[in-house]
């Protein structure tokens, strides 16, 4: 990722432009799944206070958000979603692959999201992302796609001292 778009945490200024980029983002999969996909429902001014929010800006424009939530034995994507002219730009990519490192930097081992069933183009990025599906749930008109990833989490280096040599 270049240095000129790096994540970076998102602030209160940025929760109006965060809500409107979600809502620009998801508002393709309101027909398809008859209503408003959780993320534009969701309470960001909460999700700043408990979760780990994270906006990608370019040119003084904000165009990508990812939310993250620690959990004890993963790291969770609640959320990562791009403007949608930005989108087939890499942008996405990039930024999973951020959520992947934050996760090795948190220590955790596995890397988590769920999705909706008849996002399908999603299912299809995270699976070449190397995600496997874990499970799936049943919801009130759509279901519910479950994925994960392991991470690598490198041990820590205490020096080149073997205790059995």
């Amino acid at each position: 990722m270049s240095p000129s778009l790096l994540p970076r945490r998102a602030s209160e200024a940025d929760l109006v432009e965060i809500e409107a980029l979600i809502s620009y983002a998801y508002e393709k999969y309101i027909v398809r799944i008859g209503r408003k996909p959780k993320p534009m429902v969701a309470d960001y001014r909460s999700a700043l206070a408990h979760h780990q929010l994270w906006v990608l800006s370019q040119d003084q424009v904000l165009v990508a958000v990812l939310e993250l939530v620690a959990k004890p034995a993963h790291l969770l994507i609640e959320n990562i979603a791009v403007l949608p002219g930005r989108q087939g730009s890499g942008i996405g990519r990039q930024l999973m692959l951020f959520a992947e490192e934050e996760a090795k930097r948190q220590g955790l081992d596995e890397i988590y999201l769920y999705t909706n069933e008849r996002f399908t183009e999603n299912i299809a990025i995270y699976s070449k992302l190397g995600y496997r599906e874990t499970r799936r749930e049943q919801r009130p008109g759509t279901g519910g796609v479950h994925m994960s990833k392991p991470i690598q989490v490198s041990p820590p280096v205490h020096g080149t001292h073997r205790p059995d040599a």
